[in-house]
């Protein structure tokens, strides 16, 4: 591979999480709504966004994702909060928090993002470190609901921690895992 590509390193939950999480996006949007709903492989947890990076990185990248590897299966378990509509003043997806009453993703995530930053010169967004997981996209002009039912009480692990491809499609990110480890 030459040129950049854009990537991001994501936690991904198990199936069953995902599955029951599709199910409740389609119970909670109803007919007729106009968010594009992702399916159940498309669901993560973004760690670190990395944006358009040359290809030439992508060796030092894994060598952080590999030495990470330890922490990453010691997160704790993690449950799924309460839906909400990302950004919050103007919403382009609909999101389900991801709690860590341990503190064991986020410490991941700075872990991660510390390292890239020596590794590649990567810079980390500054905004504080929100996990969730996306779980639809809004549709320009779309409104949001107003009322949304509560999520599934669902408590896992993630079963990897995925260095990630994305390419941008009219029809909806596509995902290539790159390089992943197992939590």
């Amino acid at each position: 591979m030459s040129g950049t590509l854009r990537l991001f390193i994501a936690a991904e939950p198990p199936a069953a999480v995902c599955d029951e999480l599709v199910a409740w996006t389609r119970r909670a949007a109803g007919r007729g709504a106009q968010m594009r709903r992702l399916e159940a492989d498309a669901l993560h947890i973004t760690l670190c966004f990395l944006g358009e990076q040359p290809s030439a990185f992508l060796a030092e990248i894994g060598a952080v994702l590999t030495a990470a590897s330890e922490l990453a299966a010691s997160v704790d378990e993690l449950y799924v909060g309460a839906p909400a509509w990302l950004p919050p003043r103007r919403p382009r997806v609909l999101a389900v928090e991801v709690g860590d009453a341990g503190g064991s993703l986020r410490d991941l995530h700075a872990t991660l993002s510390r390292e890239l930053a020596e590794a590649i010169g990567w810079e980390p967004p500054r905004q504080r470190f929100r996990p969730h997981i996306t779980i639809a996209r809004m549709r320009p002009g779309d409104e949001r609901a107003r009322e949304l039912p509560p999520t599934p009480s669902l408590g896992f692990r993630p079963t990897a921690v995925t260095l990630l491809r994305s390419d941008l499609d009219p029809a909806g990110a596509r995902y290539t895992a790159l390089a992943s480890i197992g939590c």
